[in-house]
């Protein structure tokens, strides 16, 4: 099982001197796992462990302090699990202070890559940076590396079928614009959101579309409408539709994700609910009557179960 750890302190003997990958990760997307499985190799080559060291908080939230910080795509603990199906051994998610961000280029390999991790591998995309104001690129890298005898790969860029670079900047926006289906395209696993069913206005019992609320949500959510999805339940993984946005018909403003389980009945409040997006349905509308909201979604029902099997057969 992958280990998180939080410092330099809990980095046990068997994770140093390995191969290491440093970067945020979000959202371990399919750039990613081609970052995952070079990690490994080298890895497997030095006969170490492969070690992911990311940052939590983000760099730029201590940076840029004024600057609103969107949402991750993935929460820590969820990129643990999805980068342990990758083979990875460990992720470090170091809590980013300024002592780190102040280093420069060359004082971070020294100190950071060749002092607290040992590292005898290093593995990084075209796009890396490091040290003060990102001074170092992959050049540099190389350079450093090749001074110290470490090994060096830079994976090149994962494209797409319309040769566009797979990143999280792309995937971000795409879940943004509501494009939960395009953005699964460049993920290793369908998005997902994570969060504590609480008591709502049990309004969807009565139309007898019964809702689980979800609140506490840490990552981005999808632009506001309908989708088709799947929770995942003792029971196993069930079809739902999810209600991201605000409930015009009864005039009310406030963003809330609503989830509708098919085919089950039970109780889930105060539980943690995680629930994957598979495509989106339509938008959030206002309807004129509730017998209006009522038949659509029924319709909603139908489009869902349509969609999730269709998912299902191609996989």
């Amino acid at each position: 099982m992958i280990r998180v750890l939080r410092s330099w302190e809990d980095l046990p003997a068997d994770l140093l001197g390995g191969a290491v990958s440093v970067g945020n990760f979000d959202g371990v997307h399919l750039g990613h796992a081609a970052l995952a499985r070079e990690l490994v190799s080298q890895a497997r080559q030095v006969g170490g462990a492969a070690l992911v060291m990311t940052f939590d908080p983000p760099p730029r939230a201590l940076l840029d302090p004024h600057r609103p910080v969107t949402p991750p795509l993935t929460t820590i603990e969820r990129r643990a699990e999805l980068l342990e199906v990758l083979g990875v051994d460990a992720m470090l998610a170091y809590p980013t202070d300024r002592r780190l961000l102040a280093l420069s280029a060359e004082a971070f390999f020294d100190q950071i890559i060749r002092g607290k991790l040992r590292a005898k591998a290093i593995v990084e995309g075209p796009n890396f940076r490091f040290g003060k104001d990102r001074a170092g690129d992959t050049e540099l890298l190389r350079k450093f590396c090749r001074a110290h005898g470490i090994g060096c790969s830079i994976v090149p860029p994962t494209v797409d079928d319309e040769g566009m670079m797979i990143s999280s900047t792309r995937v971000r926006r795409l879940i943004q614009a509501g494009e939960v289906a395009r953005a699964n395209r460049l993920l290793t696993s369908p998005y997902e959101l994570q969060g504590i069913v609480a008591a709502g206005a049990g309004r969807g019992q009565r139309l007898g579309f019964p809702t689980a609320n979800l609140e506490g949500i840490r990552c981005l959510l999808p632009a506001h409408g309908v989708y088709a999805g799947a929770v995942r339940l003792d029971e196993g993984i069930l079809p739902a539709a999810i209600h991201v946005g605000p409930n015009p018909t009864f005039g009310e403003q406030a963003a809330k994700v609503e989830v509708h389980i098919l085919n089950w009945n039970g109780t889930l409040y105060g539980s943690d609910l995680r629930v994957g997006f598979v495509d989106r349905v339509r938008d959030v509308q206002r309807f004129a009557s509730i017998d209006a909201l009522r038949a659509q979604l029924q319709d909603d029902i139908a489009a869902v179960r349509r969609i999730v099997a269709t998912e299902s057969q191609s996989n």
